[in-house]
């Protein structure tokens, strides 16, 4: 049988599973729900390891040997013989929000798990094992440990925030450790001593393991089940003159109806829509970590085709093939079912921005159009007015081709309107600065306005035909102007307005066309062929040449990879389940009947065509009903109480690690693009801020001279696919681990915590050496050599008479200073703390009586003679007793 052994990061607490392996196709797996102490685990696998043994003393292949080290579970998948498990074997760090750090798959294992002597063989075991990982989980799934990255930062802190009486109520009753040796004095219902943790369902329509969990969820303890999600994350640091800001972009693509860009278009009868991905741009002050402390603000937009039945015929082997509506819908029924997700995830109002061509020689795109319409406009007719769809129609492709008009002016106008309309989430008042100094525009700003600062009610939805390239571009400009509200609500900007070629926009600009192309990848099969430049006509004219070849990489993998990438999303989502004596995935003509399961059976319950939204959504708009506090979204929270000294809820340990020795490997192992090295001009001695317009020539200099640190940077958040993580990145899980080997990890991990050295030739270092030594002049705008000015030196002198004439005033008498000598000698009076205190001596204040008793007994604990222990400090010894050892 196999062991999995997990720990949490500071290796003092660890929970083992069993699973057998006797079974030829069944998953059997015990879970005693035990936490164990490091020192019992290796007395555990000490003893199992000493009982396999075939003879008492022999070591060697019987007894417990370690099969792999890994990060974390992904699933168990079965196709035709018996189960696998698949284990996270290595990761990488991408980003960092309130201390919850957020990690990208870099490698991954599987491993069979029956042993050979049951083993039941099949002929095409192999090829549905070679389907299943042509999804290649080290590109673009992440993960994290302590946060949900199914839901959205507002969720995530609104369900932080539940009223106390709610908490105590939901309170589950899992007291594992039923014996508590201070049970009879009452410690753990005393006030203040207790913390509520509160671990919310995720949002299963992101979750991308879903199905691979779904054997062992309901057998095994939470803390297992690690939830992945597919998309984007990249995180930049904005340096407001010191002041670490962190940008943050999150997109996580739907798990339901999921595949390659002419495979699946517009709607299944579920209402999920093809290529639907929630973007989220989280800014926040790095400077205070906590989530209950710091400044962190967000904003939210959804992209996704359009919510019909409709297809494309890639059979004709057209660039353009032929739109065609596959299915009357006069009741908009998949258009109403879409919308109703979206009102319970984000509230009202709904706003479409429709990108799609207008005018056309030749009917096209314009099929989509005219049926959005009228699916909004029959929808519209039953919800309240102030509820209602807000549709928004406006064909950039012909606008671009415009000379006269400014395609990104248009959409700032559009990006204003949406702002103001939605809101966006900030967990802090307004500033007092804004209170006193209002921006007219600040006041117009709609959303939810609480106490503990202001909710985004509503969402964008962005589309083109593919929801690409246009798409991108859109959602750029409306995440520019929600950053210049989310900045100014920070207090960092005194207008809510940000300008094109400022530090801060270049950055989000390039953080924006790394997400543009990570979607496009996955979806179309090549990189953005459109992107930001392109639209404000500013591109080199070796762009063009670039998208032609993105051009014909997308149209390739369209006609000759997208099959194949789309049977493996099927087999992995568990769209298709492999059954013995039915036609196998590579033989079906078609997975239009896998996504579209009204078609295998009828619905007995027929929803409403007027009242079609869920019960219960109406009463609480604009609010997101998810995130309502009632009974039924109650059901989806799992509540416990801790104590307050339990190292689970210490965020400081967790994030800091006092208990370890720090390596620079693991501390800076996110490398992150900064606005001051990356996009500031070298020469800019005058004005560093980021939000400063520069000239071209500066920006390019800007970008020439930190060519090789940027795409560095961007190399490793795009595809981040072969190198190893840091070595200090010890596995936190491991199979079939034994003592010995324990006590071998714990000798070899100071050796394995070396800083790699980049070793490169001489001609590089020549280069090298060139481009680091500059002159001061342009380090820092001016030249030190330079001989000072004769006011530098006035100043200079009058600063040392200064100094001479206080020394004077101190060491002689007060007849001496009476009036004789006033116009000579200026009285400066000590504003700090010290009585005596000038550039020549410096008296200490005094320290007050209790700091003095303070210190002499620590003096005297050192010398081995304790005080008296008063009743706070039994109190906090028991609680750390309790904690650390029952």
């Amino acid at each position: 049988r196999y062991f999995l052994v997990g720990s949490n990061p500071a290796e003092t607490k660890y929970r083992v599973l069993k699973i057998d392996r006797t079974e030829p196709k069944d998953l059997v797996i015990i879970d005693d729900k035990h936490v164990y102490t490091q020192q019992e685990v290796r007395e555990l696998l000490g003893r199992l390891d000493l009982g396999n043994r075939t003879k008492i003393g022999q070591k060697g292949s019987s007894g417990l040997s370690r099969a792999v080290s890994a990060f974390g579970v992904v699933g168990f998948v079965r196709f035709l013989e018996g189960y696998y498990i698949v284990l996270i074997t290595k990761r990488r760090k991408m980003a960092d929000i309130g201390g919850h750090a957020i990690y990208k798959i870099e490698d991954t294992n599987m491993i069979y798990i029956p042993n050979d002597s049951v083993r039941v063989t099949h002929p095409d075991e192999a090829r549905y094992l070679r389907i299943f990982q042509n999804v290649d989980l080290s590109s673009n799934f992440y993960f994290s440990y302590s946060y949900d990255l199914s839901h959205s930062l507002q969720y995530n802190l609104t369900v932080l925030r539940m009223p106390l009486e709610t908490l105590r109520t939901e309170t589950t009753q899992t007291r594992q450790e039923s014996f508590d040796i201070f049970e009879d004095e009452g410690l753990s219902t005393q006030g203040g001593s207790g913390v509520f943790g509160v671990c919310s369902k995720p949002y299963e329509k992101y979750v991308w393991n879903g199905k691979l969990l779904e054997a062992v969820k309901n057998t095994v303890h939470r803390d297992w089940l690690l939830y992945i999600i597919h998309g984007f994350c990249g995180q930049s640091k904005l340096l407001i003159y010191g002041r670490p800001i962190y940008v943050t972009l999150i997109a996580r693509r739907s798990s339901k109806f999921a595949g390659t860009r002419f495979l699946k278009r517009g709607a299944n009868c579920e209402g999920d829509v093809a290529n639907e991905v929630e973007t989220e741009q989280i800014l926040y002050d790095a400077s205070v970590m906590s989530f209950s402390a710091g400044s962190y603000s967000s904003y939210v937009q959804v992209r996704g085709s359009v919510p019909l039945y409709w297809s494309q015929d890639i059979s004709t082997m057209m660039p353009k093939p032929p739109i065609t509506l596959d299915q009357a819908d006069p009741f908009a029924h998949v258009a109403a079912l879409h919308f109703d997700q979206m009102l319970q995830r984000f509230g009202s109002p709904i706003i479409i921005l429709n990108l799609v061509k207008e005018r056309e020689k030749r009917k096209h795109e314009r099929i989509l159009s005219e049926e959005l319409v009228a699916a909004v406009t029959y929808l519209n007719q039953f919800l309240p007015p102030e509820h209602a769809i807000i549709y928004i129609p406006w064909d950039m492709a012909k606008y671009t081709k415009s000379k006269l008009c400014n395609v990104l002016d248009r959409l700032n106008v559009i990006a204003e309107s949406v702002v103001k309309k939605t809101g966006f989430f900030v967990n802090r008042p307004d500033p007092y600065c804004s209170i006193l100094r209002p921006d007219e525009k600040w006041n117009e700003l709609g959303g939810c306005v609480v106490s503990t600062g202001r909710l985004q009610t509503g969402v964008l939805r962005t589309n083109c035909v593919d929801c690409l390239d246009r798409t991108n571009t859109a959602q750029f400009m409306v995440g520019k102007c929600a950053l210049a509200y989310q900045l100014y609500s920070l207090g960092l900007i005194d207008k809510p307005n940000l300008q094109f070629d400022t530090d801060a926009v270049r950055l989000f600009e390039e953080l924006y066309e790394d997400h543009g192309d990570t979607l496009s990848l996955q979806y179309g099969g090549s990189q953005l062929v459109h992107r930001v430049k392109t639209y404000r006509k500013i591109a080199p004219w070796t762009q063009h040449s670039k998208d032609i070849m993105q051009t014909l990489s997308r149209y390739y993998s369209n006609a000759f990879s997208d099959a194949d990438r789309q049977d493996s999303i099927n087999l992995f989502l568990g769209v298709f389940k492999s059954v013995e004596g039915k036609p196998h995935l590579w033989e079906l003509p078609t997975d239009f009947y896998l996504h579209h399961k009204n078609t295998l059976s009828l619905s007995q319950t027929r929803r409403s065509y007027t009242y079609w939204w869920t019960t219960g959504v109406l009463k609480h708009l604009p609010l997101p009903f998810d995130e309502v506090t009632c009974a039924e979204n109650r059901h989806k929270l799992t509540v416990k109480k801790f104590h307050k000294y339990e190292e689970e809820i210490d965020i400081h340990n967790e994030f800091f690690r006092p208990y370890e020795l720090s390596s620079f490997d693991e501390t800076f192992c996110l490398a992150m693009t900064n606005s001051t090295r990356d996009f500031m001009p070298k020469n800019v001695g005058i004005d560093p801020s980021p939000f400063t317009v520069r000239k071209p020539e500066e920006t390019g200099k800007s970008v020439l001279g930190n060519k090789s640190n940027r795409e560095e940077t961007v190399l490793q958040r795009k595809t981040a696919a072969s190198a190893p993580p840091p070595p200090s990145e010890e596995a936190v899980s491991s199979s079939s681990e034994d003592d010995s080997g324990t006590d071998k990890e714990d000798e070899g991990a100071v050796s394995q915590r070396s800083t790699p050295v980049k070793v490169t030739d001489t001609g590089d270092n020549a280069k090298i050496t060139e481009n680091v030594v500059q002159s001061t002049k342009d380090v820092y705008g001016v030249n030190l050599s330079d001989v000072p000015s004769e006011d530098d030196l006035a100043i200079y002198a009058r600063f040392v008479q200064l100094g001479q004439s206080q020394q004077k005033q101190d060491k002689s008498s007060q007849q001496f200073c009476s009036k004789h000598h006033l116009d000579r000698v200026i009285n400066l009076i000590p504003i700090s703390s010290f009585s005596q205190d000038n550039i020549y001596e410096v008296q200490p204040p005094r320290a007050d009586r209790k700091s003095i008793e303070i210190f002499h007994a620590h003096i005297q604990a050192g010398r081995g003679n304790m005080q008296p222990l008063g009743k706070d400090d039994f109190l906090m010894y028991r609680e750390y007793i309790r904690n650390r050892y029952l």
